[in-house]
């Protein structure tokens, strides 16, 4: 981790929690980022609220880190402004930013005592030494690990140093903690309880938070909003529950949620539902709040929790469970669509109510819960 500049000053409140400012905290106006003939990051905008916990959320390439690298200084856009609390910091050092980062790696001091390694980038303000005690117990306390301040980090366990790091990013209180993939060399059960305790963490002091991951389940878990990226550009950026139930393009509905995939042609739009006869198995199919035109080739886009398996002769298509799965809570099936190249159909549903291998099953879904896409939109 690494703690830039000296932070806004912050407000105390009882209990001796910083409060937050209202507003805007960040804001990045077209940011472009070009490595040779490769574009990283295409003209990226954003605001961002005091007190929000963005993520950046995208594969290997998609240019999440590469942003999170300009807004922390470490990487000069070619073009674009950020701000940070109305003060333009485009082109100032990382360390007179006055944000907090915290890394994937821990980069805590070996030879210091976790109070130590805590209470490093206060001593290089040259707060008062009472102060210093003050703060770093009190941080310690937040993260859960006021007895541990007099060991070395090699006495801690992965998950624990990582607290460690987060302490020494929120000590000085900066306005924005920026966090890369923090989680990412913890085993799953770790990470997951580690996801609830940041989170927790944020929401009760009101912090800033900018954290970047490739793993969608951890975006959707902590995050009030996330962009969505891919080849430099923001997809969408939006609620989590925007993102899942209303993705505005295809790769999202694939990215967050698997989404099956079926072609189709709209038949009827009669203002409130559209009626799609589906391309190979000649079903129909109703969606809401879709404004296309009859005649329209459309992408049906349907998530696996979504789709219920019924009476074979119930549905908007029919088809043969190949697999069952049984993956604890849900069983996953995959089901053969009847008519010329069926598809495979990926459906979710509760252990115990699930299809099994080799039945016929009709498939049924919610008008709610289908999105149409253009064909001509693309991915």
């Amino acid at each position: 981790m690494a703690e830039f500049g000296v932070a806004a000053p912050s407000v105390k409140v009882a209990g001796g929690k910083p409060a937050t400012a209202t507003g805007k905290a960040l804001s990045v106006v077209a940011l472009r980022k070009t490595y040779g003939d490769v574009v990283a990051v295409d003209e990226a905008s954003m605001e961002i609220a005091a007190g929000e916990f963005v993520t950046f959320l995208g594969s290997s390439g998609s240019g999440k880190t590469t942003t999170l690298m300009m807004i922390a200084g470490f990487c000069e856009p070619d073009s674009g402004t950020i701000t940070v609390g109305g003060r333009d910091v485009t082109r100032l050092a990382p360390q007179k930013r006055g944000l907090g980062f915290v890394f994937q790696q821990y980069l805590l001091f070996p030879h210091m005592t976790v109070s130590e390694n805590v209470a490093f980038p206060l001593t290089l303000r040259g707060v008062p030494k009472d102060e210093i005690r003050r703060r770093v117990g009190e941080t310690l306390e937040i993260a859960g690990l006021s007895g541990f301040g007099g060991r070395k980090p090699r006495e801690l366990s992965g998950g624990q140093q990582q607290r460690v790091a987060l302490c020494r990013a929120l000590v000085y209180r900066p306005p924005v903690i920026l966090m890369d993939e923090p989680l990412g060399a913890l085993d799953k059960k770790l990470r997951d309880q580690l996801q609830i305790e940041i989170k927790s963490i944020q929401q009760e002091l009101g912090l800033t938070v900018i954290y970047v991951t490739h793993d969608q389940e951890e975006a959707l878990v902590m995050s009030d909003r996330i962009a969505v990226m891919r080849n430099g550009l923001i997809e969408q950026f939006d609620t989590p529950r925007e993102l899942f139930e209303r993705p505005k393009t295809p790769f999202v509905a694939d990215f967050l949620g698997a989404a099956n995939f079926l072609p189709g042609r709209v038949e009827k739009h009669d203002g409130e539902h559209t009626l799609v006869r589906l391309t190979q198995s000649g079903g129909l199919l109703t969606a809401r709040r879709h404004q296309l035109a009859p005649g329209t080739q459309v992408k049906v886009a349907v998530q696996p929790g979504r789709l219920r398996a019924s009476a074979a002769d119930d549905g908007f298509c029919t088809g043969t469970v190949e697999t069952a799965t049984y993956v604890g809570t849900l069983v996953r099936a995959g089901v053969r669509i009847d008519g010329d190249d069926g598809p495979l159909l990926r459906l979710e549903v509760p252990a115990g109510r699930g299809p099994v291998a080799g039945e016929r099953v009709g498939i049924t879904v919610d008008a709610d819960d289908v999105n149409l896409f253009p064909t001509e939109q693309g991915g």
